[in-house]
């Protein structure tokens, strides 16, 4: 069955019918000896026959238009040119299968658009990233053929030292954290939110700005109970409050002020960090999360800019969000909001 075309079944039944007609009409003509009966039961099937004949043409025709509509139709698809005619016969068996082919156009256009935005994110990446460590390769490179091609005194060459260890510093901070971000933009690493004390978290974060505050005269207050407890990852959100935290205090001139202070909400936990830096305009309040963002009149400032985009992504993963409030030369109020439960 699976080797027969279709003409061919179409014979062979017209065939083992028209057998079986003749037998019948033998058997009628042998019983009733009327030729008359004969001839109008070779009509009858006669009719028959060509009425059989007339909508297997019309099957065939239909099926043939089907199928070169669902080539026409998949080839579109294919290219992506366009989707699948609509077809409003429900009861159809050609809407069923153009039903389907709709849906399966609609995966393929999404995909088409994640790989598009793959690739351009991926183009994006590579610029940035190859923007980021040209300085420091150039610098290092620079040093290095200082000290091969030219004789330096001693303590020279002990500054060209540190300022080599300096770039090599820059350059590890910048892969660590791209490796930090690559997995968790991939779901290599799931975070793991668990009810803990908030405190505990925002101790190990304010422990590593605590030294560089010191050095610039920074005063560091901080309200937070001790018993709020909240659904979060210790590790990763402890990353963020620092990554902001830190923004805060390369931010923030000698003598300024950094404010910590959690409200306990219904639903969520607000962690505000205010600072007393220069501020943020408003236009450029949504540019900052951006992955490498860097304002130009704060090159000159120690960084990356990968801080801001890195905490976003670890509080958006967990439920919450980040908000800022600021205005040039009044400072910057940046507010995290993290669930008190784990959203189901």
């Amino acid at each position: 069955m699976n080797g027969l075309s279709v003409n061919r079944a179409c014979s062979a039944g017209a065939a083992f019918l028209g057998g079986i007609s003749l037998i019948a009409l033998a058997a009628i003509f042998l019983l009733t000896k009327n030729p008359m009966i004969v001839w109008l039961g070779l009509l009858f099937i006669a009719l028959v026959f060509a009425c059989v004949v007339l909508f297997i043409v019309f099957l065939r025709r239909k099926l043939v238009l089907f199928s070169d509509s669902l080539c026409r139709t998949i080839d579109d698809m294919l290219d992506g040119t366009a989707p699948p005619p609509q077809i409003y016969e429900e009861e159809n068996l050609f809407y069923k299968i153009n039903h389907r082919l709709l849906r399966l156009y609609e995966v393929m256009q999404e995909n088409r658009e994640r790989v598009a935005k793959d690739r351009a994110d991926l183009q994006e990446l590579i610029s940035d990233i190859s923007h980021q460590v040209k300085t420091p390769i150039a610098n290092l490179q620079m040093v290095n053929a200082t000290l091969l091609e030219q004789s330096v005194p001693e303590e020279k060459r002990q500054e060209f030292l540190q300022a080599s260890s300096g770039q090599l510093d820059k350059l590890d901070f910048l892969m660590q954290a791209m490796i930090k971000t690559s997995r968790l933009e991939t779901g290599v690493i799931s975070l793991d939110r668990k009810t803990q004390l908030l405190y505990d978290t925002l101790a190990a974060a304010l422990g590593g700005i605590l030294l560089n505050a010191e050095k610039k005269n920074i005063h560091v207050s901080v309200d937070c109970s001790p018993d709020l407890a909240l659904a979060h990852d210790r590790k990763w959100t402890g990353e963020a409050l620092f990554n902001l935290l830190d923004n805060a205090v390369k931010y923030t001139p000698e003598g300024g002020t950094i404010r910590v202070s959690v409200e306990s909400w219904e639903l969520y936990v607000k962690i505000d960090i205010a600072d007393s830096g220069k501020g943020i305009a408003e236009n450029r309040q949504g540019m900052i999360f951006k992955r490498f963002y860097r304002e130009e009149e704060v090159h000159d400032v120690d960084g990356i800019g990968i801080g801001l985009y890195l905490a976003r992504e670890i509080i958006t993963m967990q439920g919450g969000y980040i908000k800022v409030t600021s205005a040039p030369g009044r400072g910057s109020v940046f507010s995290v909001f993290l669930p008190r439960k784990i959203q189901l």
